[in-house]
């Protein structure tokens, strides 16, 4: 191996007699380090992305959370609660009530989703280090308070300092049929306490509220619609899971952040693997120009092929060597795309040139990178391979016109 590669080397680096070859060369090396360094650049901002929106998905997100499989509500036994709560890998844990409810503030009207929680709540999420305006003061000595998603807030017009409550209507569940269409509703007030902003799904959807509010509005005594765990540090989700799973039996199931918003986390990965195959793709594009200067090396070293046939060396070792010539055209172009695009991304965590548009809109400003090793192994394998697909054509059949023992030289 050692032999093809020497010359193969000398290959690439020696001067041709057809400056044209070293031109195509030179591009095809940049061709391929442009693929090679888009790929890790692209790849580098959507593990950014993807790693904002754990991280704020985590504010809001449980470590676990356990529901039923089928049905809305239930009402937990004491005896389960109090194995939760002995549970070594059990923090803490809140109860919460969810239902879609309509919102008003003033003449304004709106649709989403009441959440109401215990007092455990606030010490389970970092939503306090989430607030836009006001504080998180869900139980306070005062009239009922609430805490408010900011696309909620902006929908209604909601101010923190204003006076007027905000009213949420829901269904009466025991209703019955009656000329004012008000009668047929439960009816509610609390002023809002805070205003968060978390993601936009999360804001545009969520008022928080004192769990005891929230039955009151739905009729209910003691039923909940999840329990939310947040874990021990040093204890393993997995066995975690597994053991609140056992202990709840098969009519709940027990969900970790990713299962809780598997659908996003899909959907992420999908676009992250769509994009890394249209580069790719690009990239495959790009290393055409390893063919023609190929191409172009095969018809001028004849006279090499012939002198290497006398020395001893067979059609498989010529082969070979233009092999290892087109391979290390992309090898060069993947180490000089993967130190840019790695030189890139580094410089846009560290000091983020490339602003994100909206003026400020965005809980970041720039651009989120974040490198993994695992990406860039495999922007590396990507790249050689496609570079021995585009060396394998001109070497196995133009090639194989002017290397054949019986052609002349």
């Amino acid at each position: 191996m050692r032999f093809p590669f020497y010359i193969a080397r000398r290959y690439l680096i020696a001067k041709k007699s057809h400056n044209v070859i070293n031109i195509i060369s030179a591009i095809s090396v940049f061709g391929v380090a442009t693929g090679a360094m888009a790929l890790v650049i692209v790849l580098s901002v959507f593990n950014g992305f993807e790693e904002l929106i754990k991280s704020l998905f985590s504010s809001v997100d449980p470590d676990l959370k356990i529901s039923l499989v089928e049905g809305k509500v239930f009402s937990p036994e004491a005896a389960i609660k109090e194995a939760l709560a002995k549970h070594p890998g059990v923090f803490l844990f809140s109860e919460v009530l969810e239902e879609n409810a309509l919102f008003t503030y003033g003449d304004r009207q709106h649709i989403g989703t009441m959440k109401g929680v215990d007092r455990n709540y606030e010490l389970m999420t970092g939503l306090d280090t989430m607030l836009y305006d006001g504080e998180f003061l869900l139980f306070g000595q005062g009239p009922p308070s609430a805490v408010v998603g900011q696309g909620v807030a902006s929908t209604l017009a909601i101010g923190i300092y204003f006076v007027n409550p905000l009213s949420i209507y829901i269904p009466k569940r025991t209703g019955r049929f009656t000329p004012d269409p008000m009668q047929a509703f439960n009816r509610q007030f609390v002023y809002p306490a805070g205003i968060v902003a978390v993601e936009p799904e999360f804001d545009q959807r969520y008022v928080l509220l004192p769990i005891g509010i929230a039955r009151e509005l739905l009729e209910y005594e003691h039923e909940i619609t999840a329990i939310e765990v947040k874990m021990n540090s040093g204890y393993s989700l997995t066995v975690l899971k597994r053991e609140l799973q056992d202990l709840f039996g098969p009519g709940f199931k027990v969900q970790d952040r990713f299962e809780q918003q598997e659908w996003l986390y899909k959907v992420m990965k999908s676009e992250k693997w769509a994009i890394f195959l249209i580069l790719s793709f690009i990239l495959l594009v790009a290393s055409f120009n390893i063919i023609g200067s190929l191409t172009m090396l095969i018809l001028e070293k004849k006279k090499d092929v012939a002198i290497l046939r006398s020395l001893g060396a067979d059609n498989a070792l010529i082969r070979k060597i233009f092999l290892l010539e087109g391979w290390l055209i992309s090898f060069v172009g993947a180490l000089v795309g993967i130190f840019l695009g790695a030189l890139i991304g580094y410089l846009q965590q560290e000091f983020g040139f490339v602003k994100l548009s909206g003026g400020g809109e965005f809980i970041i400003d720039a651009y989120p990178v974040q490198m993994q090793l695992r990406d860039i192994a495999g922007v590396f394998a990507t790249v050689l391979f496609i570079g021995f697909l585009a060396a394998w054509y001109p070497v196995r059949y133009i090639s194989g016109k002017y290397i054949q023992s019986g052609n002349p030289v």
